[in-house]
């Protein structure tokens, strides 16, 4: 039983770690179809933001919920206005110029703080299940995952902000000829993907440590996650990390996390061969 119990919350776990590193992606590429080759910088930034103001004495709730998303927010706002704003529509030179941002983040990263890793100690200490152990932290990164999810949900579906973004996302074409900014929808957009990039990051600093280079390691299974998740932002990220996350966490606890990691390509991939366009555009068409 206690084997079965710590399989259950490890797959818990691993689904939404894959959720919470993947949201920023999705709803810059579900809503904008930009592929963000910055992504997993801008993760990176979420972490050093948190690691470094938790080292100056900031709470590290504050530091993850606060300071990590707004930071970060600003920093995708700059390279909206600076480069992506520009580039709308041209799929290869947003991948470009993404890519481009990406290595100027590392760089800059790099010489301020080094190529070492940095981290900070996991809080809440740990659960014990048998003869098993699991910690409190990751459970709540569980929880985070879930509020975050339901709150999405609510805005896209209920608030004037959801109804904008999902008739944007849809036919920009009529959103514009009913009076809606689509650069302003774009930016907002932009910065908010941006944020839940820098917010996973700081949640995720405590348990992974940041190195300049951090990036790289998530943002394959972030586009994997979003490009088998399909069309709809969050039930396509949901049932996507559902399943490639539910893979990776058995066989990580049944196995290795090297084992985890190819059967995690090998069932994207299976994916990708029987629903090319992804979960969605079969099963959930009128989700988002």
């Amino acid at each position: 039983m206690d084997y079965v119990a710590i399989i259950l919350l490890q797959t818990a776990i691993s689904i939404a770690n894959l959720v919470l590193i993947s949201a920023g992606l999705a709803v810059i590429f579900g809503m904008m179809r930009v592929i963000n080759f910055a992504h997993g910088e801008f993760l990176m930034l979420g972490g050093y933001t948190a690691v470094i103001a938790t080292q100056h004495g900031v709470p590290l709730l504050v530091s993850c919920f606060i300071l990590a998303p707004v930071l970060v927010g600003l920093v995708g706002l700059v390279v909206e206005y600076l480069v992506i704003r520009h580039l709308y529509g041209r799929l290869l030179d947003t991948m470009l110029a993404s890519w481009g941002v990406s290595l100027i983040l590392i760089g800059l990263v790099t010489v301020a703080f080094g190529n070492s890793v940095s981290g900070i100690s996991t809080p809440f200490g740990s659960l014990s299940i048998g003869r098993f152990s699991i910690g409190f932290y990751e459970l709540f990164l569980v929880a985070v995952t879930l509020v975050m999810v339901i709150a999405g949900y609510l805005v896209m579906r209920y608030s004037r902000v959801g109804l904008i973004a999902r008739a944007t996302m849809q036919d920009r074409d009529m959103a514009a000829s009913l009076g809606v900014n689509q650069r302003a929808v774009y930016r907002a957009t932009f910065v908010t993907g941006a944020a839940l990039s820098g917010l996973a990051g700081a949640l995720i600093a405590p348990i992974a440590g940041v190195v300049p280079t951090i990036g790289a390691s998530y943002l394959a299974k972030c586009f994997i996650t979003v490009i088998s998740g399909g069309p709809a932002i969050i039930a396509g990220t949901l049932s996507a990390s559902g399943l490639l996350g539910g893979v990776g966490g058995i066989m990580t606890f049944l196995a290795t996390p090297v084992l985890a990691e190819v059967a995690l390509l090998a069932a994207a991939v299976v994916l990708l061969r029987v629903l090319p366009q992804g979960i969605t555009s079969k099963f959930f068409r009128r989700s988002q």
